[in-house]
């Protein structure tokens, strides 16, 4: 059988250097550390760079680890191991909420929804499992888009479905910017009107997003309905949300935050 490529091995060792640590690495240093020629360095991290495995500062010139293995590296959690490791606290958000709990993830800039608990009473509803949902007007959704490190967002798909519906693709990047800063995303009436969902990222030991868990149920159960609440949502609840997400989070090994 033949041997291992070389190419790729040296390849594979400059990408664990990168991931051994925050710091970015120059050409200089890798080498040294891999002691290769500098111009073999150099041309094994441009190709990396071409595909987007790697990036490269502009200010330094030095080289970090690139959104797109980031992207590829998310993959590897099966879809079953986290609705597994989500089953028992999305029953219990569901009980805590009273509202229907649904998790997500990324599909070709859309929602997958990959587990669909009931909302807690004898109402007709439907299973959810396997609808696509779009990006840009769900909960679920904006916590995807704000945490991937792969650009996904689509101005050809910014669809309004209500009024309340973000069509602009700027605006709705300096949402999704605070949705990651505060670390959770509502839709106020966004994809159906009278509807309301609050959702939040799960995370997996590197701190990676690998989905997100929602709530969702009318605005006059989820939203405060006078004076400086009014439409937005309550805060118990998106705690309840946060909790159950940072719950999942550890048990996929997250560190506790």
């Amino acid at each position: 059988m033949p041997g291992p490529i070389q190419s790729i091995e040296r390849a594979a060792a400059i990408l664990r250097l990168l991931s051994g640590g925050a710091r970015k690495m120059g050409v200089a240093e890798l080498a040294t550390a891999l002691g290769l020629p500098k111009g073999t360095v150099h041309g094994i991290l441009r190709t990396l760079q071409h595909v987007g495995f790697v990036e490269q500062s502009p200010d330094t010139g030095k080289y970090q680890l690139g959104a797109a293995l980031f992207h590829i590296g998310s993959s590897y959690l099966d879809v079953n191991e986290l609705r597994t490791r989500a089953l028992n606290w999305s029953d219990s958000l569901a009980a805590r909420s009273k509202e229907s709990v649904r998790i997500g993830t990324l599909h070709e800039g859309q929602v997958l929804v990959v587990h669909h608990v009931f909302r807690p009473d004898n109402s007709s509803q439907v299973l959810e499992v396997g609808a696509l949902l779009p990006a840009h007007a769900s909960a679920l959704g904006k916590v995807l888009l704000a945490n991937d490190p792969v650009d996904q967002l689509d101005p050809a798909r910014l669809t309004g479905f209500t009024p309340a519906t973000c069509t602009d693709p700027d605006r709705l990047r300096a949402v999704l910017a605070e949705v990651r800063s505060r670390g959770w995303a509502s839709d106020v009436e966004e994809m159906v009107e009278g509807e309301v969902s609050v959702a939040a990222p799960i995370r997996d030991r590197r701190g990676v997003t690998v989905g997100a868990i929602g709530i969702s149920g009318p605005i006059e159960r989820l939203c405060g309905l006078a004076g400086e609440d009014a439409g937005t949502p309550r805060a118990e609840l998106v705690s309840y949300v946060r909790e159950a997400a940072r719950a999942i989070s550890r048990d996929l090994g997250a560190i506790p935050w």
